[in-house]
């Protein structure tokens, strides 16, 4: 994530998926591991059953993975900044934290400890609802575990102070010495597979691959030698400001890949307003999407059974993806449907397969530069990996940061954008479930999946259920300041008393509709996680 950049790089992983089985303790916030990324979750199972390592959850609901915590914090949605500020506040008055790493090797602690200096454990249970003997019963554990693993998810990241929340997470884990070792760490876990990919080879409007600056000149000629063209130094948008510059006409065509902002981005009935003021929408897809039939030109592609290539996985591993079957009808790759239009367009871009242009990469990629697809044909490499006798890398940042020094950022506290009112008087918060995967372009037209998990379901605490009459399956109409829509209702415990959860998989209930699109100023991440309505038997 930007925010991270400064201090750690890139916003991957800093350790390995493995380290998870074999650490003293996990972290886990914001992130529903078990049912979004399925095989982390089994690893964490393990380190707790047979590891004997201890786990902390701090989650608004009340995930499958709170059975196998030794605590776990409840706060309210968007309040984890505040939580972060109490157990560094515990931490630092107690005198746990790891004084030679934090002098040697990090900067802008006085100003950290200035900061959470107010944030006591009962100033925190005042804003997060998270008792303040548990606050500091987490603080202690994880202070005086030799090795800590913090992981979080998109519960960290999709809020308007997403970019303080993961700055949160990294203050926590240099504050105990956990950066830079085997075990400990911060990390990601990306939400769909070669996310890291992409980002690794620049889909980000401000760098180029390997997280090299559009805006620093020896970068831009670097690339503008390789590529034979000219490039700009401005920095390109974040994909809701595209959306706003389509709204206002300021941008007049699109070109969108395997993305289905019809049913993934927030206030959905603005977004099809704004996509179609568009004069030309190009959608490339393996399958008509929500927002596929709304395009003007839609490009049909292959799966990812159907070509060669690599993808980057979630613990920065570069593997090996080969082809299986043979694509159907006029189905291309997507590379060769790019050369195609660039070659119409006055730009020859002539590769003959995914190796050539993976070495390619390799040439303009530091930490890509060691990995060869010899290297890799058994099994991947985790960059950075610089040179051909480089074994890659299991954990970054061991004896120093990218930076030089750890940056602690001090951050104060601020609510989310749309707080419960008397009109809508319930939180909304969002996210996936086993069985299904993103927009479920794939899974809902998959039988197993569709078997198991036919809808989406309005998750309702029982409490708030009886208040409100509304009995298990019944249909209710969930409504925000942006629209309306219906759906069963499920009553759980896992949803405390005030909030609600959906998922976000069915266009039969698309939920974001209702969330907000209000941004984190820096990553430009919309409001996902919270938002306000009102529930009502439909």
């Amino acid at each position: 994530m930007a925010g991270l950049a400064a201090t750690f790089g890139s916003g991957a992983m800093t350790n390995s998926i493995d380290e998870l089985e074999y650490t003293d303790l996990i972290l886990a916030t914001g992130t529903n591991t078990t049912e979004n990324h399925p095989v982390i979750g089994m690893k964490i199972k393990r380190a707790v059953k047979q590891q004997g390592t201890k786990l902390i959850v701090i989650d608004p609901r009340e995930i499958d993975l709170v059975k196998y915590a030794e605590i776990w914090l409840r706060q309210k949605p968007g309040t984890d900044v505040a939580v972060f500020n109490g157990l560094m506040n515990v931490i630092i008055s107690e005198g746990l934290y790891a004084k030679k790493y934090v002098e040697e090797r990090t900067e802008g602690f006085d100003a950290l400890k200035t900061t959470v200096e107010k944030y006591t454990p009962e100033y925190v249970e005042k804003i997060s609802g998270v008792p303040a003997e548990d606050l500091q019963k987490a603080a202690r554990m994880y202070a005086k575990a030799n090795r800590a693993s913090i992981i979080y998810a998109m519960g960290i990241t999709q809020h308007i102070s997403g970019t303080d929340n993961v700055k949160s997470t990294a203050n926590l884990s240099m504050l105990c010495g956990n950066v830079g070792i085997e075990g400990g760490g911060v990390n990601p876990l990306r939400g769909q597979n070669n996310v890291q990919g992409a980002c690794d080879m620049g889909a980000l409007p401000n760098v180029y691959p390997a997280y090299q600056q559009v805006s620093n000149e020896d970068s831009r000629k670097k690339f503008e030698t390789a590529w034979g063209a000219t490039l700009s130094s401005k920095p390109g948008m974040t994909l809701m400001e595209i959306m706003a510059a389509s709204g206002s006409g300021a941008i007049k065509a699109l070109y969108i890949m395997g993305e289905n902002p019809m049913l993934s981005d927030p206030d959905l009935h603005h977004v099809k307003k704004e996509l179609q003021n568009l004069d030309l929408l190009i959608v490339q897809d393996i399958f008509l999407t929500e927002t596929a039939q709304i395009a003007d030109v839609v490009l049909p592609v292959t799966g990812f059974a159907e070509k060669d290539g690599t993808f980057t996985n979630t613990e920065r591993r570069v593997q090996r993806v080969r082809k299986a079957l043979e694509p159907p009808g006029e189905a291309k790759t997507d590379w060769e449907v790019i050369c195609g239009l660039a070659g119409k367009m006055g730009y020859p871009m002539q590769y003959s397969s995914a190796q050539q242009i993976f070495e390619e990469i390799t040439s303009v990629t530091p930490s890509y530069a060691g990995i060869t697809y010899r290297r890799i044909e058994k099994e991947g490499l985790q960059w950075p990996c610089p040179t051909h006798e480089h074994k890659g890398t299991k954990f970054l940042h061991k004896d120093r940061f990218s930076r030089g020094l750890g940056l602690f950022t001090a951050i104060e506290f601020m609510p989310p954008n749309e707080l419960p009112d008397k009109e809508y008087p319930f939180l909304l918060s969002t996210g996936r479930v086993l069985y299904h995967y993103h927009t479920g372009t794939m899974t809902t037209r998959a039988q197993g999946p569709s078997e198991r998990c036919p809808e989406s379901l309005v998750e309702i605490n029982p409490a708030d259920a009886e208040k409100l009459g509304i009995s298990d399956g019944q249909l209710v109409k969930v409504t925000s300041r942006r629209g309306t829509l219906e759906a069963k209702s499920r009553i759980t415990t896992k949803s405390a008393p005030g909030s609600i959860f959906m998922n976000f998989h069915f266009t039969q209930a698309p939920v974001n509709i209702l969330t907000n699109p209000a941004l984190d100023p820096t990553g430009k991440i919309p409001e996902y996680k919270v938002c306000a309505v009102k529930l009502e038997a439909a």
